[in-house]
């Protein structure tokens, strides 16, 4: 599975950076059964053969079939036979390091923001996830690791980016056709509803994963994709320290 990063992202007295991880897979091929639990991409009937194992090998096999294997042309893919394996195709492009503005004075505050697209195209009948994650805890530091605290939301996630007198604050906020249910939203409050209210449901950073979209289905050639925002609050009296701030995270997709 080929990877890649990309980053970097600052604010004067706050930054963040951007991390990118691709992950490249591949696939074809349709279900043939469904259900809330399960799906089948292929099925066969066949005799004899089986799972068949020693010390020194493992054998799956099976009687009668003809034209097994892999063919392919400049229009498609066929991997023919019982044993064939399922490819899913999934790329993952877009995300640019951030720059949040405006600079933000350390007394009076202010907000700052700056955001990046991802988009996501697979053949995967399941479809994909995508995830966030930070590299550090909190996720806003300077080099000196003096830091800006990650959004703490009250639930899963904050309609409006709330915050307290006199502290300073590190959130983002995901956007697309795919966003997953803690960041969809009834107008006025997050994970309940079926709307994408722009610049709503805040959430902060943690060093682990976090799903920020799911799609299901194939989804190619179009793709799907998921803008994510961030934002660093600064409320008056929180004395932040100059300097630059930086962030890196990483973001994820994975076939389901």
């Amino acid at each position: 599975m080929p990877l890649f990063f990309s980053r970097t992202a600052l604010l004067c007295i706050s930054t963040s950076v951007l991390g990118l991880l691709v992950g490249s897979f591949t696939t074809l091929h349709a279900q043939v059964r469904t259900s809330n639990n399960y799906q089948l991409q292929s099925d066969s009937i066949n005799v004899g053969g089986g799972l068949s194992t020693s010390a020194n090998f493992t054998q799956e096999s099976t009687v009668g079939e003809i034209a097994t294997g892999r063919a392919t042309s400049s229009t498609f893919s066929l991997q023919a036979g019982y044993q064939q394996m399922q490819e899913v195709f999934l790329s993952l492009s877009g995300g640019v390091d951030v720059v949040l503005r405006p600079a933000l004075p350390g007394i009076t505050g202010g907000a700052s923001n700056g955001s990046t697209t991802f988009t996501v195209i697979t053949d995967s009948p399941a479809g994909y996830q995508l995830t966030i994650e930070a590299e550090n805890s909190p996720a806003m530091q300077r080099d000196d690791l003096v830091a800006i605290a990650d959004y703490t939301p009250v639930g899963g996630a904050d309609f409006s980016f709330t915050q307290a007198p006199a502290t300073a604050a590190f959130g983002y906020s995901p956007e697309g056709v795919d966003i997953s249910a803690a960041f969809v939203d009834d107008g006025s409050a997050c994970g309940v509803g079926g709307f994408d209210t722009t610049l709503a449901c805040w959430a902060g950073l943690t060093t682990a994963p976090v799903e920020i979209a799911r799609g299901v289905g194939a989804n190619q050639p179009a793709g799907a994709a998921t803008t994510v925002n961030f934002r660093v609050g600064v409320t008056s009296g929180a004395n932040v320290l100059s300097g630059v701030y930086t962030a890196t995270t990483t973001v994820t997709a994975l076939p389901l």
